[in-house]
């Protein structure tokens, strides 16, 4: 079955951006001209995906806003001849079908993508991906995935390989390399320190959802910080003997969720970028 649904979550608070994000969804802090979640918008897009559905939380309203028409600035933008400008604000809420709900407690990125199963038919899987990585690739991410899918019908997550002295930062699996770029996996294990990590390859904020894994997550309990984690319904899927497949994805991450990968997406996303990306590049050979 083709995957056509995709759900956002985006209710955290962004706390390790405040003050930015006191008056601000962290997703809508922008990467030169445009916000961390138009990118992954963009992305799911140019995958495939024809609907979205974002789940948020208090606080979250401007991403609501973004992807909803403006009639007055349209208008003022129209008065003006100002044609691109209002093009590229128009072609905003037309990459998709959008729709919302709120995660009623911050109970869990598990909890988050439980919100949005009022919107999704029983048998269908979904693609769900997390509002911080901004992924750059001539293949996007998310197709990536949806090709690995295709072959396997199995649940997939993203793959990122990193030096053994970071895992204690992440989600790492274990398991058995299939080729150059699949794994079939056989654990996960949260935050493990170098010595006792099953590999170097964590996971990151992009997966596909089967229909069996959204009812595993459905029975999950909770941990003991009273969240309900998608990691621990990934480790009772396996349990039941079904396999799990990760796809080390080819392209580069930014890590929208900390200041250091914010900052490297403006510098590299900006060299990229036709407006400025000239101008920007000799600046930085100013600098000492």
């Amino acid at each position: 079955m083709r995957i056509r649904k995709a759900v956002i979550p985006v209710a955290g608070l962004g706390t390790r951006f405040l003050p930015a994000s006191k008056a601000q969804p962290k997703e809508m802090l922008a990467v030169v001209d445009k916000p961390v979640i138009q990118y992954i918008v963009e992305e799911a897009v140019a995958s495939g995906i024809e609907e979205i559905i974002f789940v948020t939380s208090l606080g979250k309203r401007a991403i609501e806003d973004h992807f909803d028409r403006n009639f007055e600035l349209e208008y003022r933008l129209e008065q003006k001849k100002k044609t691109k400008e209002l093009a590229l604000v128009g072609r905003i809420g037309k990459l998709a079908k959008f729709a919302f709900v709120r995660q009623n407690k911050p109970m869990g990125d598990g909890h988050a993508i439980l919100a949005a199963l009022p919107f999704l038919d029983r048998h269908e899987p979904v693609a769900v991906l997390f509002g911080d990585d901004i992924i750059d690739s001539k293949v996007p991410a998310m197709k990536q995935l949806l090709d690995v899918y295709e072959k396997y019908q199995d649940p997939i997550v993203a793959l990122q390989q990193v030096q053994k002295k970071d895992v204690s930062n992440y989600g790492v699996i274990g398991g058995r390399k299939l080729d150059a770029t699949t794994w079939e996996v056989s654990k996960f294990v949260e935050k493990p320190s170098p010595a006792q990590a099953p590999s170097n390859n964590i996971v990151i904020g992009r997966y596909v959802l089967t229909p069996d894994m959204l009812a595993i997550l459905e029975d999950q309990r909770a941990g003991k910080d009273g969240e309900i984690r998608l990691a621990d319904a990934f480790a009772t899927y396996l349990l039941g003997g079904r396999p799990i497949y990760g796809h080390l994805f080819e392209g580069t991450r930014y890590d929208c969720g900390n200041k250091l990968g914010f900052l490297k997406a403006q510098v590299e996303l900006g060299l990229k970028h036709p407006e400025i990306g000239k101008d920007l590049k000799r600046y930085l050979k100013t600098m000492k």
